[in-house]
């Protein structure tokens, strides 16, 4: 399961990167810190989604580098196409989401898979893309009235058509 964690640290800016745009230092140094490592409580943290908050900056006496306090986000580019939901499932145009028409002795049983609830999934899928700046080279082979696409540079693509899968209010015992 990939969760949205927000955390708040202090992050250390070295001197020499002073010359840099301060969001720009701060997410180097946040990746370099949590992307692809374990954190207690929360699990492998992917990578940086966004800095929510930037509070002042501080020098300490002895050290020459900012300190900055900062609220974070990380990764929530996952997709689950419709054909890897929980079947038979329809989309809702009045209420905007997908419904799981789980059948049972007693009939069908509508469940709205709402947005914004936690899910358990299945990753049957990864996406690395290069989002790095071109050089002129390759901006001179695209069209000036092209508007430049923005692509995640990690996405997952989940399942969950199986068993236990899909919104964890649906499989909690009362």
């Amino acid at each position: 399961m990939f969760v949205l964690v927000e955390m708040v640290d202090t992050v250390r800016i070295p001197p020499w990167q002073f010359e840099r745009k301060l969001n720009d230092s701060i997410a180097e140094e946040l990746n370099k810190k949590l992307a692809n490592k374990v954190v207690y409580n929360v699990g492998l943290c992917i990578c940086l989604f966004d800095i929510t908050k930037l509070e002042d900056a501080y020098v300490f006496p002895g050290d020459g580098a900012s300190h900055t306090k900062v609220s974070l986000g990380f990764f929530d580019d996952v997709l689950i196409p419709p054909e890897s939901l929980q079947q038979p499932a329809k989309f809702d145009d009045a209420e905007q989401v997908w419904v799981w028409e789980y059948e049972t002795e007693e009939g069908a049983h509508d469940l709205y898979m709402d947005t914004g609830e936690e899910i358990r999934f299945r990753v049957v899928d990864e996406s690395f893309v290069d989002t790095s700046p071109t050089g002129p080279s390759a901006a001179e082979a695209a069209s000036a009235s092209e508007e430049p696409r923005k692509e995640a540079p990690y996405t997952l693509v989940g399942s969950i058509s199986e068993p236990g899968l899909g919104l964890l209010s649906w499989w909690t015992s009362s």
